[in-house]
């Protein structure tokens, strides 16, 4: 378990940060939805600490987001990948979401590292809400409310 703890339990926010909200950690999620497994591969693409890494991958494993796999090159010792779960999968949405606001909210003259596609046709895709109809609802007309809670 994290030691710390949501600051309200009832709030998915609140216990998904728990998990993902360290420093670090959807930057991790990021390089394995392209492809990293190894803790060399997140160390060279994110320039972070071996001991922040090890923290942020075993939190990370903790909690469900990756699972550990030992694999062995030829001639090297036994090693250990993180592979995502489907837990960690589902963070894509997010992640896609996070890196769209960055760019839309905090330009810089940088071109885009990443892009979603269909992986059947390679269109470009982009995050949105969906109605029960499939009916795109564009963000400035989602409203998000408190849901009543039981007494």
């Amino acid at each position: 378990m994290s030691p710390r703890s949501s600051l309200d339990p009832s709030c998915g926010i609140a216990r998904s940060l728990d998990v993902v909200g360290e420093r670090w950690a959807l930057l991790i999620v990021r390089d394995a939805l392209v492809g990293s497994t190894r803790f060399s591969e997140f160390r060279s693409s994110l320039g972070v600490s071996p001991d922040i890494l090890t923290a942020r991958l075993a939190t990370l494993v903790e909690h469900g987001v990756f699972e550990r796999r030992s694999y062995q090159a030829p001639g090297e010792r036994e090693r250990e990948e993180y592979l995502l779960t489907p837990a960690g999968h589902d963070l894509l949405p997010v992640v896609a979401t996070l890196g769209a606001w960055g760019f839309e909210h905090r330009p810089l003259e940088h071109p885009r590292r990443y892009a979603y596609v269909d992986e059947t046709s390679g269109e470009h895709l982009r995050v949105a809400f969906v109605d029960s109809s499939g009916r795109v609802v564009e963000t400035p007309d989602v409203a998000m409310v408190r849901v009543a809670t039981p007494a």
